[in-house]
């Protein structure tokens, strides 16, 4: 027998060994392409994207129609599983945090399919009978915004009870008494794991049911939970991972639901470099939820202490989008050494499907303790504020008439049009664009938007424009 053949005989022993040890996270992992929802795309959906979606789904899963909007818009349960323990997850009652909604999608895919993922498949779907509200704020999402049709935040309603939707929520809970509960959020990118480097791509919470932040055996299994999650998350995002505040607000869902008996996990899926999209986050969404229904019907987290929950990091706010770090700035014959961070707002157009970025100073001075998506360190650059170019473009495509090199070394970061549109406000041009009438706000002062040049030994090296830099 040559060395050739053993060598090819090992490794065909040892490989379905391979296959068989995975974890089921790291078959999850590794296979969502196959199970992702490719007609949600990006995060601004409507509910008319996802009607089509639900409407769709086959026996085993029952759609039920529960409700309606303030505006009319049809909210729906699904149900699918027969098991004992019955888990309610829902999303998007903030209608601008869409995030879970895609990956629930992306579940519902997963659990009709029927591949060599089916023993995971019948685990859950034996142990557990899972109810799922996918866009529980349908009028916030069809305006990307994170109110109700009446103006009111879904999740400061739980006791008034003013809200349509709010009241769906509160019935179906109690209708199905349910046992487990994942009340499923988007946070601000800007959060980091505590006061580390790390954004807080997911933030786990056990709410706390009142002002003393007891644990009883209802808070307690979530946490015990939580903590089996951290562990799958750490192996896809290490240290990424933070806790959201454990304050008791008295107003809100997730905090009342522990009360009303249902363990409750809150999940806030934050921000992950490259990920605008939060396309990656969904997968972490996908993964993580699945594993957890697994280990709930099959009870694995009651051998596992809370010590794991108690570990986790608060969530800080210590991220911006740009951190420009000791800039020097002259001002009234004086220099100064500044650090100056940016973030960002979404500007919606096309009836908010899309957008475009506008950057702000979001903070000036001493930010040594913060941190950014992108930082630079500017020191022995100064600050050199850019001008506007004096006349008035017709329209963008008239930009390759001039000589933007030359604009460039004349001091110019910002060119008036007579007519732009909003996606080409943030095309690939060195130059801040801006309609004829618009008035922009340059100081350099929180709010603002700035456009300037960083120079070393009289020569201008980088260029920032609407909060991001760039090298001349």
């Amino acid at each position: 027998m040559t060395r050739m053949t053993i060598s090819l005989l090992i490794s065909t022993f040892f490989l379905p060994i391979f296959v068989f040890g995975q974890s089921f996270s790291e078959k999850l992992f590794q296979s969502h392409e196959k199970y992702k929802e490719t007609s949600l795309k990006n995060r601004r959906f409507k509910h008319a994207d996802i009607v089509p979606l639900l409407k769709r789904l086959n026996p085993p899963f029952v759609l039920t129609k529960v409700g309606e909007s303030m505006e009319g818009k049809a909210i729906h349960l699904v149900k699918i599983g027969k098991g004992k323990t019955k888990v309610l997850l829902w999303s998007q009652m903030h209608g601008d945090e869409p995030t879970a909604t895609m990956a629930i999608m992306d579940i519902f895919n997963f659990l009709s399919a029927s591949d060599e993922l089916d023993p995971e498949r019948k685990s859950i779907l034996s142990n557990l009978t899972l109810y799922f509200i996918p866009m529980l704020n349908p009028d916030g999402a069809d305006k990307f915004r994170r109110r109700t049709a009446l103006n009111v935040d879904l999740n400061r309603d739980a006791l008034r009870q003013q809200t349509p939707e709010g009241q769906i929520l509160k019935n179906i809970r109690a209708e199905i008494s349910a046992d487990w509960g994942f009340n499923l959020h988007d946070q601000s990118r800007y959060y980091s794991v505590g006061t580390s480097d790390k954004t807080a791509t997911i933030s786990f919470l056990a709410p706390a049911f009142n002002y003393q932040k007891n644990v009883n055996a209802i808070r307690k299994r979530a946490m015990q939970q939580i903590g089996l999650m951290n562990e799958t998350l750490q192996q896809y995002i290490p240290n990424h991972v933070a806790k959201y505040n454990d304050t008791f607000e008295p107003r809100a869902f997730g905090d009342n639901i522990q009360k009303w008996g249902t363990s409750t996990i809150l999940i806030e899926s934050g921000g992950y470099k490259n990920d605008p999209e939060k396309q990656f986050i969904r997968k972490m969404n996908y993964l993580v939820l699945l594993s957890a229904l697994k280990q709930i019907g099959e009870k694995t987290y009651t051998k596992n202490s809370i010590d794991g929950y108690e570990a986790i990091p608060f969530n800080g706010r210590y991220f911006h989008e740009l951190l420009i770090r000791n800039a020097t700035i002259t001002k009234n014959g004086r220099s100064y050494i500044l650090d100056i961070g940016f973030k960002q707002n979404e500007i919606q157009y096309d009836n908010n499907r899309s957008f475009y970025y506008q950057r702000y100073i979001s903070d000036l001075g001493d930010l040594s303790t913060y941190h950014g998506y992108e930082a630079f360190n500017a020191e022995g650059y100064t600050i050199i504020p850019g001008k506007t170019y004096p006349k008035t473009v017709k329209n963008y495509k008239k930009l390759k008439r001039l000589n933007l090199d030359k604009l460039h070394q004349e001091g110019y970061t910002v060119i008036k049009l007579k007519k732009l549109k909003p996606e080409e406000r943030q095309l690939n041009t060195p130059f801040q664009l801006l309609n004829k009438s618009e008035n922009q706000h340059f100081g350099f002062s929180t709010g603002n938007n700035p456009s300037f040049f960083l120079s070393k030994n009289g020569k201008k090296e980088f260029l920032v424009i609407n909060g991001s830099i760039k090298k001349l």
